[in-house]
C-alpha cells in the first residue's frame, strides 16, 4: 500500500509535463503572432520567446526528476 502511495505521487508529478506542453503552444503562437504584427521587433520577441519557453522546460524537467526520485528512492 505504501509503495502505491508513491507511484501516485510519480504519476501527479509527471503531469507537469502538461502544463509545459501547454505553456509553450500558447507562447509560440503568441510570439508568431507579434513577430506577424511588428517583424522588425522579431529579434527581441524571439528573445523573450526562448527565455520563456527554457522556463516552461525547466518546470517539466523538475516535475520528471520528482517522479524518477519518488519510484527509486523510497
Amino acid at each position: 500500500m505504501d509503495n502505491l502511495m508513491y507511484l501516485i505521487g510519480a504519476g501527479i508529478a509527471v503531469v507537469t509535463g502538461l502544463g509545459a506542453g501547454i505553456g509553450i503552444g500558447i507562447a509560440t503562437g503568441k510570439s508568431a503572432e507579434a513577430i506577424s504584427r511588428q517583424p522588425e521587433a522579431s529579434g527581441k520577441i524571439q528573445t523573450v520567446f526562448f527565455l520563456g519557453i527554457a522556463l516552461a522546460e525547466a518546470t517539466a524537467i523538475y516535475g520528471f526528476v520528482v517522479a524518477l526520485l519518488l519510484i527509486f528512492v523510497k
